[in-house]
């Protein structure tokens, strides 16, 4: 489904020579590529929330490095970064809002029975295989560490 929709993407920017959109989509397929070779060698294949992490993580790459341009000047490659953050996050669904991210969380805690810091990593996994590319796990954790600390 994704895959599919990459290559169709693809060949749209291409028709309308959109040059960053074209670049932006290589990159996120080439990454791919390398993503299924990497599960070729162990037997296993990319599913869709795999594909829908990758697209977070780089997503992710591009704020630390749009940070660090901004911080050192340089708008072009600043408003570059902002251009392929734009792009990726085209690909994946929406995503929760506070509130929503705040119950899922709440949830999550209830239907695993946690109890301390301790049960931080089952709770963090409940939430990555049900909410897989809708929530910011790096803030999610930060929320589960809060709740479960409190």
């Amino acid at each position: 489904m994704l895959r599919d929709q990459f290559t169709s993407q693809l060949k749209e920017a291409m028709k309308a020579g959109q040059k960053r959109r074209v670049e932006t989509i290589r990159m996120i397929t080439a990454a791919l590529k390398d993503k299924d070779i990497e599960a070729r060698g162990s037997g296993k294949s990319v599913a869709a929330e795999d594909i829908l992490a990758l697209l977070q993580k780089m997503i992710k790459s591009r704020k630390e490095s749009l940070e660090i341009y901004e911080k050192a000047g340089r708008t072009d490659l600043a408003t570059q970064e902002s251009e392929e953050i734009d792009i990726i996050q085209g690909f994946l669904p929406q995503q929760l809002s506070e509130a929503e991210a705040e119950a899922a969380i709440s949830a999550a805690i209830a239907a695993t029975g946690a109890a301390s810091i301790k049960d931080m990593g089952k709770v963090v996994a409940a939430l990555k295989g049900e909410y897989a590319g809708r929530m910011d796990f790096g803030k999610a954790s930060a929320l589960v560490k809060a709740k479960l600390g409190a």
